[in-house]
């Protein structure tokens, strides 16, 4: 199963690391539903789940989770290979 990410929640600050809900459509059977962040990390590294950012022309942007060397792991949108914003064009909830 793939959800997209459609929109999202940032606290104390503008960066990745501030988003902290995410909210999803499962477009296969047109559930949605809202995660924290953490959650979804979770449920990307133990259950191999997968999560895409698509913008208004179809483009999509892959969400992964990155480790940094200090604090909590976060989500963060990468395309050909190259870290993108994706996830901070989002509208927010």
């Amino acid at each position: 199963m793939a959800i997209r990410i459609t929109h999202i929640r940032l606290e104390g600050g503008a960066r990745h690391e501030h988003i902290v809900r995410l909210w999803w459509i499962n477009p296969s059977t047109s559930k949605t539903g809202e995660n924290s962040r953490a959650d979804l990390v979770q449920w990307i590294e133990k259950e191999n789940g997968k999560a895409y950012v698509e913008d208004a022309r179809g483009n999509r942007a892959d969400v992964h989770v990155v480790v940094p060397p200090h604090g909590a792991k976060y989500l963060r949108t990468k395309a050909d290979g190259v870290w993108t914003n994706n996830l901070l064009s989002l509208p927010r909830h």
